[in-house]
């Protein structure tokens, strides 16, 4: 299975058991107070309501690129929470269509989120793992430059240990692949962050790191993508803006030493996902031929 995300091609194995205990776990990663929803709304609205910007561009840019990179993120996971759904009701009719008589859903009753299926089409929520919507309130968006980068901080770090405790719930292959990539591109976001609260303030923030204290080499998952130098790298995401990150995405990286760069545009993209249909709770849906039928039979009872 390929998943776009960022623009960047990451191949994730297909299941050969669905895991829907699981992708509720994951389901806290999107939905959650740290998870992906939060990282981008909270730098997209900092960014859309960053006063004074010219005075501090490069911090301007630094959130405002973050955000757009935190997009690609949120497309990453619920595609996660899909492949990881993919066939958990237990449709046993010959053809795939569905069969009322048979029960198809009983085999998810009381197993993961209900709602997955009973109001989601067998697929990823605007939720954490209790099934509690994504609240507006996560935002912290305070106007002062400092205090905002330093909640950005805690919000990264937080996140960070979210995934490695999903992480060691799950060795599930397509949830495994999503956390060695997010934990690579989060610990970016993290270290930018620092970068930026020690460039304004003189704090050395980076000797806070990592939260938790565990290094992403302890993860396999994580190598090739360390292995690629994408650790060291903040991706410019517009062709025209956001030309000041290098004025704080610069100098040693804290785990190697080794000096941080910026890539001017996005990686290489690959193609977004398209999973496959779930006759046992309609996903796509009837098509008009069907419906002309239904209709029919409602008529006919009338």
């Amino acid at each position: 299975m390929i998943v776009r995300i960022d623009k960047l091609q990451i191949e994730m194995p297909m299941p050969q058991e669905p895991a829907p205990e699981a992708a509720n776990a994951v389901q806290e990663l999107l939905g959650g107070r740290f998870g992906e929803l939060s990282t981008l709304m909270n730098y997209t609205f900092q960014s859309f309501n960053f006063r004074g910007r010219k005075k501090v561009k490069p911090y301007y840019d630094l959130i405002a690129n973050i955000a757009t990179e935190e997009y690609g993120h949120v497309e990453l996971v619920a595609a996660t929470i899909n492949g990881m759904l993919t066939g958990a009701p237990n449709d046993d009719s010959e053809d795939g269509e569905m069969d009322p008589t048979t029960l198809p859903l009983a085999s998810v009753l009381g197993v993961g989120n209900p709602h997955h299926f009973g109001n989601n089409g067998g697929s990823a929520l605007v939720s954490n793992a209790l099934g509690q919507p994504w609240q507006g309130d996560y935002v912290f968006n305070s106007g002062d430059l400092v205090l905002d980068l330093l909640h950005n901080f805690f919000l990264e770090s937080g996140a960070r240990m979210g995934k490695i405790r999903v992480y060691e719930m799950t060795d599930h292959p397509i949830a495994r692949a999503m956390l060695g990539y997010l934990l690579v591109r989060g610990g970016v976001h993290q270290v930018a962050y620092a970068k930026a609260l020690e460039e304004l303030t003189g704090a050395n923030v980076t000797k806070m790191l990592n939260i938790p204290n565990i290094s992403n080499d302890k993860f396999p998952e994580t190598r090739q993508y360390t292995e690629q130098g994408t650790h060291r790298t903040l991706y410019r995401f517009s062709p025209d803006d956001f030309k000041d990150i290098d004025k704080v995405w610069k100098g040693p990286h804290p785990e190697d030493g080794q000096e941080v760069f910026v890539q001017d545009g996005p990686p290489e993209g690959g193609q977004a996902v398209d999973h496959p249909e779930e006759p046992s709770v309609y996903a796509p849906g009837y098509d008009p031929g069907e419906l002309a039928e239904i209709a029919q039979h409602m008529m006919r009872g009338s």
